[in-house]
């Protein structure tokens, strides 16, 4: 790692993931922001994993169903088990765009991932789906008059109420072929107790985006327009497992719809 710039000097949420995830591509201000979320939930990265393989299962899942086309919205930083790693063992020949708004994010993903046809990456902003959805380099590898898979895995937590990501959502669904793919996983904090969510909530408000936990009704609404996979919007442990290491700790919900 370069020594940080300015933009690096404050906690970032990417490089928190990356350092819950056991990455290397964090600097000392987000792994100081980190320990104090495992200081209050210890298990955050056994979570954070369990998150992880969540997105395998469901991609691969998509990728068995037929779908060659993968629109990974809130990808952040690359890491063991990438979408394409995981489509393309099923399907070689598919197409994945990975989107983040954060220019440091996509800076390394540009750095790490493969440059080829299939494989692009795009600064984008899930909040202004139009604009994401009319970027050229988006336009070039997503048709969108067929079948694609649209992800938002651990990334609509950090979109605020006021920023409306129901909005946002539904565009995209609107936008895309019958027989597309939902992919979300959200973090909540439904039987967690008071005071440590709070104190979680608070780290976050001093990274660069805000943690927004939300209950099982409130992410279930991002798949409306969608005929949900069983076994439904479940921890995300729980959604098929299929024998990979199988954390039992969930901080979050996980489910696939296919759009009507």
């Amino acid at each position: 790692m370069t020594a940080p710039t300015d933009a690096e000097h404050a906690p970032n949420v990417a490089r928190m993931y990356d350092y819950f995830l056991g990455g290397c591509h964090n600097f000392a201000a987000d792994r100081a922001a980190a320990e104090k979320i495992l200081e209050i939930f210890p298990d955050t990265g056994i979570a954070a994993q369990a998150n992880r393989h969540f997105l395998r299962r469901a991609v691969r899942h998509a990728a068995e169903q037929g779908i060659r086309q993968f629109l990974d919205i809130g990808a952040g930083l690359p890491t063991q088990g990438n979408v394409h790693e995981i489509v393309r063992q099923v399907a070689p020949d598919s197409r994945v765009v990975y989107v983040d708004h954060d220019p440091i994010a996509v800076a390394y993903a540009r750095r790490l991932l493969p440059t080829d046809d299939r494989t692009v990456v795009v600064h984008a902003d899930l909040r202004r789906p139009d604009e994401l959805l009319a970027h050229p380099e988006v336009r070039a590898a997503i048709d969108l008059d067929r079948p694609v898979a649209v992800l938002l895995v651990a990334v609509l937590h950090f979109v605020t109420d006021a920023e409306d990501p129901y909005a946002a959502v539904a565009r995209l669904r609107d936008a895309t072929a019958p027989g597309s793919h939902l992919v979300v996983s959200h973090l909540t904090m439904d039987g967690a107790p008071p005071l440590p969510a709070q104190q979680g909530q608070a780290v976050y408000r001093r990274s660069s985006a805000p943690l927004v936990p939300r209950a099982h009704a409130d992410v279930l609404r991002f798949l409306d327009g969608y005929d949900l996979v069983e076994p439904g919007l479940v921890p995300v442990a729980e959604w098929r497992p299929d024998g990979e290491p199988q954390e039992r700790v969930s901080h979050g919900y996980g489910g696939v719809g296919v759009r009507r």
